[in-house]
């Protein structure tokens, strides 16, 4: 049987197209992995059937369009819910020979920093299962950190494919905006949402985003990428200028052993020869955070408004007149954060509050967008924890909201600003994953990715999971 634990997308990729294993054995290991861990990790709503085809599967999130395969989004509100075509990014890996492996469990509508809000149950953490595997796309992290996949889709609004990888082990990237198609994704803020890959190295990561990538004409939101994606393959960090935002390393809230293994990769970035300096963005750490949850919440409210129990996904059974129908179809059918943040972001929206809200919000990100590009005329990348803290323990943060926020406090402001980033894994704290956050100017995921295959080839990090190896 294949050791899926260690097994690359690349390498699997190679044994099918040299005949060393068939595609149908290749399917038949991951889904013998699931069928073995996934009943106490939790990382699929739904497991597929193998279709035949030769390619390599690949887990997508539950927020992601696929055609014949259920899609709840990991809200009661779409349970039952059977798409009738494929979102974009899942016809381009399917037009790669790429097979569909399972749907991953989500926060609800992507809303979430732990995965502990899918309506299904939570996701978790294959380094310790008595801790959360982080948010909303902690399924797919969870499944490429158990062996249970060789790489997966996520989507990105505040942090939730960079924060799950680091507390995962794994390599994720939020791309650029605008370089991946939402067509077919079920929308959260659609301003903010990108899907990206999740991978065991960079290599892999890199790979499946040139896949992903490119115009789409069904999203007027995409463009071309002005350059090909290149596979990464030194070892050296010659000539690339790394700065660290101070606020950004410095802030309380980081864990000591969190910091520790951040200064020890900054170090590691002067030893492969780059050029490290530090900066400062002191107006995207302060309102980052507070911005978010005024757009964010606020384009919730007007995409969750198409849930009434006419269309598609659940109606509730307790009906009266229309009216009645639809308060009850969304009582009953949405978890408590998707109703929290409908409620701010339609008072957001609301006559009255539309200027000093979300039009205010709209003018704070633009300053954190300024604040970023003035960063980059000095840098090329900026390097970062990625999140404030290891993997916490399932519940510890479930009935303080503001606690859980703040866990995307380190990824929110560049993806306000549209940016790019890539989680690396850096090293362990408490035998539980570290990750670095590397951000780039727009369209810059090439230096990423040669920045974090260097740090990756450099720190030796061993993805599997110590219970699991």
């Amino acid at each position: 049987m294949l050791d899926t634990l260690r097994l690359s997308a690349e390498e699997a990729a190679r044994l099918v197209r040299e005949r060393e294993v068939s595609g149908a054995e290749l399917f038949a290991a991951y889904r013998a992995a699931i069928d073995e861990r996934d009943p106490e990790l939790h990382c699929y709503l739904h497991v597929c059937e193998d279709d035949g085809g030769e390619g390599i599967p690949i887990a997508v999130k539950d927020v992601i369009g696929t055609k014949g395969i259920p899609t709840t989004a990991g809200s009661k509100i779409l349970e039952g819910y059977v798409p009738v075509y494929d979102a974009t990014v899942v016809e381009r890996c399917k037009a790669h020979g790429l097979r569909v492996l399972g749907k991953t469990n989500t926060d609800e509508f992507a809303m979430g920093s732990s995965t502990e809000n899918s309506a299904f149950g939570p996701t978790r953490n294959p380094w310790d299962p008595t801790r959360v595997p982080g948010g909303s796309g902690g399924g797919s992290a969870a499944a490429v950190a158990a062996g249970l996949a060789p790489w997966a889709l996520g989507s990105d609004t505040g942090g939730s494919i960079k924060q799950p990888a680091a507390l995962c082990g794994n390599v994720g990237l939020r791309p650029t905006y605008g370089t991946v198609s939402r067509y077919g994704v079920v929308a959260f803020a659609s301003s903010l949402d990108q899907v990206g890959p999740v991978a065991r190295n960079v290599r892999d990561c890199a790979y499946l985003y040139s896949i992903l990538a490119g115009r789409d004409p069904c999203d007027s939101t995409t463009v071309e990428l002005p350059n090909a994606v290149e596979l990464p393959d030194g070892d050296s960090l010659k000539g690339v200028r790394v700065g660290v935002p101070t606020e950004f390393t410095d802030h309380e809230a980081i864990e000591s052993g969190v910091r520790e293994a951040v200064q020890r990769t900054i170090e590691l970035c002067r030893e492969l020869g780059a050029e490290v300096g530090e900066c400062s963005l002191p107006r995207s750490l302060e309102y980052g955070l507070p911005c978010y949850y005024l757009i964010a919440p606020a384009e919730a409210s007007s995409n969750l408004a198409r849930y009434d129990g006419v269309r598609f996904g659940y109606r509730s059974p307790h009906v009266g007149d229309r009216l009645e129908m639809y308060k009850r179809t969304r009582d009953e059918g949405f978890g408590d954060e998707p109703k929290r943040r409908i409620l701010v972001g339609t008072y957001a929206l609301s006559a009255g509050y539309y200027d000093a809200y979300y039009g205010q919000a709209q003018k704070v990100r633009t300053v954190l967008i300024r604040e970023h590009a003035a960063a980059f005329e000095r840098f090329d990348v900026l390097l970062t924890p990625t999140s404030p803290t290891v993997a916490f323990e399932l519940g510890a943060k479930s009935a303080n909201p503001l606690a859980m926020y703040l866990n995307d406090l380190l990824t929110i402001p560049s993806c306000m600003a549209g940016l790019p980033g890539l989680n690396v894994p850096c090293g362990l704290s408490e035998g539980l994953p570290v990750g670095v956050q590397l951000i780039g100017p727009q369209f810059s995921e090439n230096t990423l990715f040669r920045v974090g295959y260097a740090l990756e080839l450099a720190i030796g990090f061993d993805p599997v999971p110590g219970r699991l190896a």
